[in-house]
């Protein structure tokens, strides 16, 4: 497995694209917002010689999904998010003019995912880790064989994700990191929708606010 990422839109938003040795893509949270992103990240794609087959949402604030139309448009490829996660997606546009961001929206999701579903890539599978608590769908994608955790906004390197926007909950979001995160591997490594790597074991001992 390969896994790059880059950095987009007026939020910082970590993009990711996970990929096998036969080429095959899954994109996860598009955030690409002004040109010379779009033309950043085609270039990549075409330059590997990848196949996109799916794009993941880990959840479907507005900085994840700014590049959803262009991905689904250039690629024809399904989209996926968790069904909790409708109220947030719903509400993008409205989100967008409050920031005075105008984009273009997002297709609708040809699917849901869903707790303990395996997204597969080739012959290698990441587990959906429903963690409610920045959103109400928000999830983890985990692949164990790597110890690797693609965990949106939820857990960050010393930090949390917000649990005051719409749909947010503090308890949950308690619960998701402690009750489901901190059960994984203390090396599992964690790449954040926002920010740099960091490992479970090293949130575990120094994150001031799920110690």
């Amino acid at each position: 497995m390969h896994l790059h990422s880059f950095t987009f839109n007026p939020f910082s938003e970590n993009t990711y694209i996970l990929y096998n040795d036969e080429k095959q893509a899954i994109i996860i949270d598009p955030g690409m917002y002004f040109e010379n992103e779009f033309r950043q990240f085609d270039h990549f794609i075409t330059e590997q010689g990848l196949e996109p087959i799916l794009l993941v949402n880990t959840h479907t604030h507005l900085d994840h999904i700014f590049g959803n139309a262009h991905v689904v448009r250039k690629h024809q490829i399904p989209i996926t998010f968790h069904e909790a996660d409708r109220p947030v997606f719903n509400a993008a546009g409205s989100a967008a003019a409050l920031y005075d961001l105008p984009f273009e929206k997002s297709p609708e999701p040809n699917f849901y995912t869903a707790e303990g579903q395996q997204i597969q890539l080739g012959a290698i599978s990441f587990e959906v880790i429903l963690t409610p608590g920045h959103s109400p769908g928000s999830i983890c994608l985990y692949h164990a064989e790597s110890n690797t955790l693609i965990s949106g906004d939820v857990l960050f390197q010393m930090s949390v994700g917000r649990s005051d926007l719409p749909g947010g909950n503090t308890n949950d979001l308690y619960q998701s990191i402690t009750g489901k995160l901190f059960s994984l591997p203390d090396e599992t490594k964690v790449y954040s929708g926002h920010g740099p790597v960091t490992t479970i074991g090293f949130e575990k001992m120094n994150n001031p606010f799920v110690r």
